[in-house]
């Protein structure tokens, strides 16, 4: 539970600086030799914000194949696929409710 807290926690870091980086591209737009430099200088920080992100999801990915090594150790075979089967439930789901919100109509 502890490496998903901080992988949640992490990602929600990355959000944040994402938006900043974001906010701080929108409000600098402008023209000449600073805004050139500007410009290189966010493309740098954007970079390294999409190697965290790969981090991100290469221990993701490592934490998935943990918890399915766990579950095959500690669930017999009927166990496993019932708690998949609900698993794939849940995450169905959870893509209807996305999938709702995002249909949803919005107050100009």
């Amino acid at each position: 539970m502890e490496a998903e807290d901080a992988l949640s926690q992490g990602m929600d870091a990355l959000q944040r600086g994402l938006a900043e980086l974001l906010a701080s591209a929108a409000t600098a737009a402008g023209g000449g030799a600073d805004s050139v430099t500007n410009y290189v200088g966010q493309m740098a920080m954007a970079m390294a914000k999409l190697g965290t992100l790969e981090h991100f999801v290469r221990q993701g990915d490592l934490l998935r194949q943990q918890t399915l090594q766990e579950m095959r150790r500690t669930l017999n075979t009927r166990q496993t696929a019932r708690a998949l089967l609900i698993v794939n439930d849940y995450f169905s789901r959870l893509r209807a409710l996305s999938s709702l919100w995002l249909a949803r109509p919005r107050d100009v």
